[in-house]
């Protein structure tokens, strides 16, 4: 059974989903630990309440970044951890988490991305004015939000839409989207191949 590391930063409505997808068997795999950057957040509370460890890491702790993601990867590892979920996870990282668990880190995003990348995606997508936004899980790499695609989910945006009405829509397909990518992942059927020094993935159907 695959052993996940969630990273969190705020509410964990994305970590709720996968803490519920894990119970009923829809992932086949264990959510080992949830690791937060902020502490007392909902998030760490979700885990606690579906007996998961969780654990407040405070970046403002810590002089660099690079000493935080040392950090995290240690208690990733202490739990034996062999995937890492970014579930609302607001902080950029360095290579120090990402070649520990090089390829296997997967983050989700309120867009479809390359459009809007970074914080506030839904406000942009309305600022901009565009018809359709939509989320998307990808590879975490050095650049932010520009890993390989690994899956999409389209949104409509409605005339009337404020950000609040927008992301509540956004919130499902992230959580559906979500879920179902790492249950491929639990199952074996992320396929992460070498092209060009890019990593390329691919999902293989059951």
């Amino acid at each position: 059974m695959t052993r996940l590391g969630v990273l969190v930063s705020g509410n964990g409505s994305n970590l709720q989903a996968l803490i519920d997808a894990t119970a009923t068997g829809v992932i086949p795999g264990q959510i080992a630990v949830v690791i937060s950057n902020v502490p007392g957040v909902r998030a760490l509370q979700r885990a606690e309440a579906a007996g998961i460890a969780a654990i407040a890491l405070s970046h403002k702790q810590y002089a660099s970044r690079r000493q935080f993601d040392a950090a995290v990867v240690e208690e990733l590892r202490r739990y034996d951890v062999e995937w890492v979920v970014f579930a609302g996870f607001m902080r950029l990282v360095t290579p120090v988490l990402i070649d520990a668990f090089e390829n296997r880190i997967i983050n989700i995003h309120p867009s479809l991305l390359p459009a809007f990348p970074g914080v506030d995606a839904g406000r942009q997508a309305l600022e901009y004015g565009v018809k359709v936004t939509g989320c998307t899980v990808h590879l975490v790499t050095q650049d932010m939000d520009s890993g390989p695609i690994i899956a999409q989910t389209p949104v409509v945006v409605e005339d009337d839409d404020t950000v609040d009405s927008l992301m509540q829509r956004m919130h499902a397909a992230e959580h559906e989207t979500l879920v179902r990518v790492v249950q491929g992942v639990c199952e074996g059927r992320l396929a992460v191949e070498r092209a060009n020094a890019r990593p390329k993935v691919s999902m293989r159907k059951r």
